[in-house]
């Protein structure tokens, strides 16, 4: 049995013991949303009348994780449940959690969840799902719908807002209307939400499927405008026709992410902020341009994740790509050594990709990809590269002398070494020997040392 049947037996277990000791107990939330619509829960959660004690009593390992809320973790083959009291909350006071609760029914329990389709319960003993609040008919239906009024389940928890777009996208259901507007006009107070977790919503977001139309809703909910306003300023800016006549920046942004299929959170987030600079380096001469667009929105990307308290890594992963994103129209043009160096970089692949929904999303021109993957695909490029044949301890094995040339003279060695012109130490030390002669090094650091500003000279000078 796999660790997911496990999991779910067990949950199942704790249920039946619950129900044995004379308690109600039910799976609730997102596992019985997901087992309704065919999917595969990931955690399993659980809700009871059983008090704290009675839990302790009957489990063997139990963890308070917030008992002023009347939750616990019973860990079974370290596998966390969380298991709650059927409640009743108190009045909202920092937009997050209840001032206080009160034991309730099952009914009540449902009306204080955030939206129809997690406010599901399933009954494993009698194997029926309970719906107190229309999330059956809300998931037949494909819509988001807060339960009960919505301005009042928003007003609960700000980050529901953003929640409601990351379940629409999630399942590309629609956000039902009086629930988009609550979100659209309250869409200002998500600031009452900590920016860490505004950023971890986000992550979740652009993690998931359907990353461009979670970008449409957060413009239509105005989310957008609150929490990522240098991706709204991209609205409105022109691009040349003959390079994008696909539309505006934002508009070409988008199609990138309806293209994308999935992958990295640091890919997604380097579509979606690849261009973010183009508002603020747009200038029309004989054409439109945006100069240094690419490297000024490295520096965006990183300014808008750390605000957000994005993980250090994915801030220098997203920065890598934004910065790169424009050295593919180089491509063609490049000596075999920088072509090499180019495509050995950490996340390469991603900067591969980012290129492929680029060219997609604008002109269709596809000749710098192609011309890139064929010479990977059959080989002729290898992503990893041999470290450099020579180093500097080599150089004065040789007898030079350390200085500036050193650079100079390791530079071209790895250039050759990465264009195929030597494969051993030995043959790259006769090219150095050959290029750089040892005889005029020396002569010309003899004439540097003898110069009268020179540091030997000064020294020889203080010495008589």
């Amino acid at each position: 049995m796999n660790r997911s049947s496990l999991k779910k037996n067990y949950a199942f277990e704790i249920v039946k013991c619950l129900n044995s000791a004379g308690f109600k107990a039910y799976i609730v939330g997102g596992a019985v949303r997901d087992m309704v619509m065919g999917g595969e829960p990931k955690d399993y959660d659980i809700a009871t009348n059983a008090s704290i004690s009675d839990i302790e009593r009957l489990f063997e390992k139990v963890y308070p994780v917030g008992r002023q809320f009347g939750v616990n973790l019973v860990v079974i083959d370290d596998e966390p449940y969380e298991i709650a009291l059927f409640r009743r909350d108190g009045v909202y006071k920092d937009g997050r959690r209840p001032s206080g609760i009160e034991p309730a029914d099952p009914v009540d329990d449902a009306g204080r969840r955030d939206f129809t389709i997690n406010a599901l319960f399933y009954d494993p003993v009698k194997d029926k799902v309970i719906d107190h609040v229309g999330g059956l008919k809300d998931i037949k239906k494909r819509i988001i719908r807060a339960v009960g009024n919505p301005d009042d389940r928003l007003s609960e928890d700000r980050l529901r807002m953003l929640r409601a777009v990351r379940f629409a996208a999630r399942f590309s259901f629609t956000i039902e209307p009086s629930t988009a507007r609550a979100v659209r006009e309250n869409a200002y107070k998500v600031h009452d939400v900590s920016a860490e977790r505004i950023g971890a919503e986000l992550l979740e977001i652009f993690s998931g499927p359907n990353t461009g139309y979670a970008l449409t809703l957060l413009d239509e909910t105005n989310l957008l405008l609150e929490v990522l306003p240098e991706v709204c300023a991209m609205k409105g800016i022109e691009q040349p026709s003959e390079y994008h006549p696909e539309g505006d920046v934002f508009e070409h942004t988008r199609d990138m992410l309806e293209l994308f299929n999935g992958g990295t959170a640091s890919l997604a987030f380097g579509i979606l902020f690849h261009d973010i600079a183009k508002p603020a380096t747009m200038t029309r001469t004989d054409r439109i341009r945006f100069h240094h667009h690419a490297e000024t929105g490295a520096v965006t990307a990183g300014r808008i994740l750390k605000r957000l308290r994005f993980k250090n890594n994915t801030v220098a992963r997203v920065q890598v790509l934004v910065r790169n994103h424009m050295h593919f129209i180089d491509v063609r043009k490049m000596r075999l050594s920088r072509l090499r160096r180019f495509i050995s970089q950490e996340g390469f692949d991603e900067m591969l990709e980012l290129h492929r929904l680029d060219s997609l999303a604008s002109n269709g021109n596809m000749s710098n990809y192609e011309f890139l993957k064929n010479l990977i695909d059959n080989e002729k490029l290898h992503q990893n590269i041999s470290p450099p044949l020579l180093t500097g301890h080599d150089l004065i094995e040789l007898g030079y002398e350390p200085g500036p040339v050193f650079s100079k003279i390791l530079r071209m060695a790895e250039d050759m070494q990465l264009e195929g012109k030597f494969e051993t130490k030995e043959d790259a030390k006769d090219f150095v020997l050959r290029e750089f002669s040892l005889q005029t090094h020396q002569q010309n650091r003899k004439l540097k040392n003898n110069r009268p500003d020179s540091p030997e000279s000064r020294d020889a000078e203080q010495n008589t």
